[in-house]
């Protein structure tokens, strides 16, 4: 490489100095540095500040060109390059140059990317929240035994004395991007199985979840029994209630336990089945109302006025034999509107 490196020299200085640069970092990596010393490195190499951050932890290294960690506040970097492993962006790199990029700095960010997600891959766990899915199937399932759970669990990043939490979700949206969000710097591990999205997580923050996402999230620390409570509690959601923690469900919980011909032949249950069909618009309003126990506020959610919502409800009433003015009247509705939802999941 050093005898191509002399020879590009007569011919062009631009190739001699990229083969230096790859010269420069097969170097590092033969000697197993870590992000520090890869930063440390690249500052000296490009003669300006060099940084690395990883998206998972939130960790960001920085390093001046004298080989001294970068105390100001960075800059806009001159320019960005992403960390990638196993196709999915885990970090960024970049340099903060003054003036304009020098001609070698994506060649420089390149390498360096490529270097910080060997090193990253070396050391501990892979980083990246997409998993084996067989892994995260052995993790959650309640047929497996004690100790092949445990070391899935530590396959996947997660230590023994935490616990995890487990998300099912529905969506069109990356998965990598939902654990990264809902667990930020924290292990987080996602899979696809079947139509079902499956998030291992240690904490989750419901806050965090991205429009167009229907989500279940177990409460237990134990992964085959939040499995199961996220898969629960996922079919509570709906599309006013498109996050549901299964320790809010309460008693409502037992509903999912209920068969489906018992639910079905429920006359009640059968009603909102023909309001459905009938009359999408009063299927919405008894939906809102339900969620409100108002009629103003339901009105507000559809915003409607109140007196065009109490007439559809009178309609409502009527046509489902329930009067939905009483306290009995409304407790029914919810649970015949509840089953109805578990039903059509």
């Amino acid at each position: 490489m050093e005898a191509l490196a002399v020879r590009l020299s007569h011919l062009d200085s631009e190739a001699e100095g990229a083969i230096r640069v790859v010269m420069f970092y097969d170097t590092l990596m033969r000697r197993r540095v870590d992000l520090p010393a890869l930063a440390r490195a690249s500052a000296s190499l490009a003669e300006c500040v060099a940084g690395i951050r990883i998206h998972g932890t939130g960790r960001t290294i920085r390093f001046s060109p004298d080989g001294t960690e970068a105390s100001t506040s960075p800059p806009s970097p001159s320019s960005t390059a992403p960390i990638t492993l196993d196709e999915e962006e885990i970090g960024t790199v970049w340099l903060e140059r003054p003036g304009a990029p020098g001609a070698l700095d994506p060649m420089v960010l390149d390498r360096l990317a490529l270097a910080a997600a060997a090193v990253l891959e070396r050391y501990g766990p892979a980083r990246t929240t997409m998993a084996d899915p067989a892994l995260i199937e052995l993790a959650i399932s309640c047929d497996s035994d004690e100790a092949a759970r445990a070391r899935a669990l530590r396959l996947l990043g997660f230590a023994t004395d935490l616990p995890v939490r487990v998300v099912a979700a529905r969506t069109r949206l990356p998965l990598d991007r939902i654990g990264g969000l809902v667990c930020p710097a924290r292990p987080v591990k996602a899979a696809l199985l079947g139509d079902v999205g499956v998030i291992l997580a240690t904490t989750v923050d419901r806050a965090r979840f991205p429009a167009d996402v229907r989500a279940g999230v177990g409460a237990a620390e134990n992964p085959a029994l939040s499995w199961q409570e996220a898969r629960t509690a996922l079919r509570f959601t709906t599309p006013r209630r498109p996050i549901v923690h299964y320790d809010r469900l309460g008693a409502l919980a037992l509903l999912a336990q209920v068969p489906q011909g018992a639910a079905r032949n429920n006359a009640d249950v059968a009603a909102v089945e023909h309001l459905a069909a009938d009359t999408p618009e009063h299927l919405e309003t008894l939906d809102a109302y339900c969620e409100t126990g108002s009629v103003r506020r339901a009105a507000d959610l559809l915003h409607l006025h109140h007196s065009s919502v109490a007439r559809r409800l009178e309609q409502i009433g009527k046509a489902l034999d329930i009067e939905l003015t009483e306290p009995t009247g409304l407790l029914r509705a919810r649970l015949a509107l509840t089953a109805w939802h578990l039903l059509n999941d």
